[in-house]
């Protein structure tokens, strides 16, 4: 049985240090690393082969992370993380205090907050936003398992969780921008 907090410590040290990772997430796979370091991010947009014009999510782990990034969070943000039966990403504007790199041409950052034992306990040893992309090269499918990751991906992280590795992924998330003057779009269910 792996340990939880020993692939916490692992991923943990990888991170501070500008890597990336390959983790488990409380949907799919995903390729992370510290949001607020702008070459990190970038190693992630290279090994997805994905223009650093697709903006990626980011994993937080509560109010205070959220209040962090965002100066003005609607109220209904709350509502809507409140009711989510399943995992909810929620696209905002005018996030601060991460890297440039990760924001949308928009103005915007996708951030979910995440419940999940691994990731929340690697974001309390963070104190910083989480970098949460599927595992898959840019335009390929995302992987159901860890066993249908492309070799690529694997090989181009700093370090793979060993965590999980047979569990079948739940679908990604749903996506629901909310604009500063509360107006609400669905962009994936």
């Amino acid at each position: 049985m792996e340990n939880l907090n020993d692939e916490i410590q692992k991923a943990f040290e990888v991170i501070k240090d500008g890597g990336i990772i390959l983790y488990p997430t409380d949907t799919v796979w995903g390729i992370g690393c510290d949001a607020t370091n702008a070459e990190a991010v970038a190693k992630i947009y290279k090994l997805k082969q994905r223009a650093e014009t697709q903006s990626m999510i980011v994993l937080m782990n509560g109010e205070r992370m959220m209040y962090n990034v965002f100066n003005d969070i609607p109220e209904v943000a709350w509502q809507i993380l409140d009711f989510a039966e399943n995992p909810t990403t929620l696209v905002l504007d005018n996030p601060r205090n991460v890297a440039n790199n990760i924001i949308a041409t928009d103005k915007t950052l996708a951030v979910r907050i995440i419940k999940e034992p691994f990731c929340f306990k690697l974001l309390e040893r963070m104190k910083k936003p989480l970098v949460s992309t599927s595992a898959n090269i840019s335009g390929q499918a995302t992987p159901k398992s860890f066993k249908e990751i492309n070799p690529e991906i694997i090989k181009g992280v700093d370090y793979v969780v060993n965590l999980q590795r047979d569990k079948i992924a739940g679908k990604p998330s749903t996506i629901i921008k909310l604009t500063s003057d509360s107006q609400v779009k669905i962009i994936r269910k």
